[in-house]
């Protein structure tokens, strides 16, 4: 797998208030460093009763700041001197306790002054909420949250689940892989604000009885990354997906169906309350007119039965004919002839763009290469990670986007 870099070259202040998620602290430092950034911890005295500095220095290769008092600062100033230099403040885990100083904009220790004292503007503050459940609930809590969210503050999470002390429900702090996702996704491009975007991905299942059917390779890799990308552009995305094992990306909506038919009749509906379609998903051209409710078994001497076949509904060429049609964008995986059976596709199906890809070098894997086709020629994007591809999809579609008439 890629060694994932999306971090490099920035710096962030991770805090750790307290609470028995510390733990989490520990691997969450790890993932951010793996992924290419310098982390500086800055711990309160409660969270030491949790995780000790030593450990947290460890991991990040950096001596750890635990009181407002330390004079390792030549001027005597660390919650000067570390916001000035972070482009972000991450407080993970956030105590209700350490959420209630932040609203009321109290700064009793290193961690909470540093918060106040960050310059708004350049150094966002980033919130990871972690607490009983009833803490969260709490009126007071809540009114807290709405605060430091009105003063800039984004909380990520938190999550729903087992509790440390037993009880289950909302107060978890998210997972290390999560907060590093979210934060990736908060330093990328907002280059789709306001937009709604609606994506198909992986295959469909077309049954011949209750145990076999007509499928094909795809993984819906590439069609879940496009969602990823797009949600971290800040588009609004909703995510048709097929027979896939994959995780929904955070802030995508997610409809699950199996067939064509079931793709289509989920898609139709939606199409035209978004700007944007995007047909990742790798359709089945056919179906059987009748699956059997019983398994076809094999007899002996007889030959095979006949698979009588009838076509799926085009999915893609039915949205771009509404008379209310968004952007379309269709996926184009041949075997062969790439460049012209992906032109003549765009015709045939009236698209403006047609992402042209080897379906049998790429079906499965974690990397591709594309090739955009639209009336004007083709252009690469050479062989990466398909996140990256993705995230270059999204680049240029929102160059389209602005450049085609209201």
């Amino acid at each position: 797998m890629t060694e994932r870099t999306e971090l490099a070259g920035r710096h962030i202040v991770l805090g750790l208030s307290g609470g028995v998620a510390c733990y989490k602290a520990a691997e969450l430092t790890r993932r951010l460093v793996k992924a290419g950034a310098t982390v500086q911890v800055v711990m309160t005295a409660a969270a030491e009763q949790f995780i000790t500095p030593v450990t947290m220095q460890a991991l990040s290769d950096r001596a750890v700041f635990t009181s407002q008092w330390d004079a390792r600062a030549p001027n005597n100033m660390a919650h000067i001197n570390l916001s000035r230099a972070a482009d972000a403040i991450v407080v993970a885990p956030a105590s209700a306790d350490f959420i209630a100083k932040l609203a009321r904009g109290a700064a009793d220790d290193l961690l909470s002054l540093m918060c106040l004292a960050r310059p708004i503007e350049r150094c966002p503050l980033l919130l990871a909420p972690a607490m009983n459940r009833e803490m969260w609930a709490h009126p007071a809590t809540q009114r807290n949250a709405a605060q430091v969210r009105a003063d800039g503050a984004l909380l990520l999470g938190p999550a729903s689940g087992d509790q440390a002390c037993g009880e289950v429900g909302d107060g978890r702090m998210l997972e290390a892989e999560e907060l590093l996702d979210e934060l990736i996704a908060f330093f990328q491009p907002k280059l789709l604000v306001g937009q709604r975007v609606l994506i198909t991905a992986g295959p469909t299942f077309e049954p011949v009885d209750p145990v076999r059917g007509i499928t094909n390779l795809s993984s819906g890799k590439m069609g879940f990354a496009i969602a990823r990308a797009a949600a971290e552009a800040g588009a609004a995305v909703t995510l048709v997906a097929g027979p896939v094992h994959l995780p929904t990306p955070r802030g995508v909506r997610r409809i699950d169906v199996t067939t064509a038919q079931q793709m289509h009749d989920a898609v139709l509906p939606l199409a035209s309350r978004h700007g944007v379609f995007i047909a990742t998903a790798a359709v089945a051209d056919w179906r059987p007119v009748s699956a059997a409710e019983r398994k076809v078994k094999k007899q002996a001497g007889e030959p095979p039965p006949a698979l009588a076949v009838v076509e799926n509904p085009d999915i893609l060429a039915a949205v771009a004919r509404l008379a209310d049609a968004p952007y379309c964008v269709g996926f184009a995986a041949e075997s062969h002839d790439l460049i012209q059976n992906a032109r003549d596709k765009r015709v045939r199906k009236g698209v403006p763009l047609i992402v042209a890809n080897l379906g049998p070098a790429t079906f499965g894997r974690d990397d591709n290469a594309l090739t955009l086709v639209d009336a004007n020629g083709e252009r690469e994007l050479p062989r990466a990670d398909k996140l990256s591809l993705a995230r270059a999809l999204v680049a240029d579609l929102a160059e389209r986007l602005a450049a085609s008439p209201a």
